[in-house]
């Protein structure tokens, strides 16, 4: 029920699923097969899969931290989209490939949860998308040293609010990677 006109398609978007970004992640393994067995299913079902890739000082352009985990690999003619900020919309061509592609429905996968995952949930559902939150497929790093909950406690956080999140027009929740819908009119 997007407000995007003409934008009847899903997409699987997996954000920051790189390897200095995931090196210790809460529940890494699990996580990433689950990610991994969503990427499969989206591919059989036709539905696009849009990968999202961090860039920073820690994370510098073609570097061993920045490359995608070797877990995972990006199909052919699969896009990329390349960002320097959480929101993975914000100074990127996300907007552009997913309007190319008639995608106005999202379900989210990657990491963090407490960062990138979090700040794009909020950015596509407030530019119009049906955002779906795979409450399994998300994680974190431990910050709890300066100062933050638990990386379960951050996940269970976020899946929780999350799940309580509505906009007019718009639909957003969580489902697990098994349940979760990754079809869609012409996805």
């Amino acid at each position: 029920m997007t407000t995007l006109e003409n934008r009847d398609s899903s997409a699987l978007l997996v954000i920051d699923v790189q390897s200095g970004v995931l090196a210790g992640a809460y529940e890494r393994d699990g996580v990433l097969d689950r990610i991994g067995s969503l990427v499969e299913r989206a591919r059989g079902a036709g539905t696009t899969v849009v990968w999202v890739q961090h860039s920073s000082d820690e994370l510098p352009l073609e570097s061993a931290p920045w490359q995608i985990v070797p877990e995972l690999t990006v199909g052919e003619g699969e896009p990329v989209v390349h960002k320097r900020y959480g929101d993975a919309f914000e100074a990127t061509d996300l907007e552009d490939v997913l309007a190319a592609r008639g995608i106005g429905r999202l379900v989210v996968a990657g990491a963090q949860t407490d960062a990138c995952v979090r700040s794009t949930l909020h950015g596509a559902l407030t530019r119009g998308y049906d955002v779906t939150l795979v409450s399994d497929a998300h994680t974190t790093e431990d910050l709890s040293a300066w100062g933050a909950p638990s990386p379960a406690e951050v996940v269970a956080h976020t899946n929780l609010y999350w799940g309580f999140q509505e906009a007019p027009g718009r639909t957003a929740g969580t489902a697990t990677a098994a349940e979760v819908e990754l079809g869609g009119a012409g996805s």
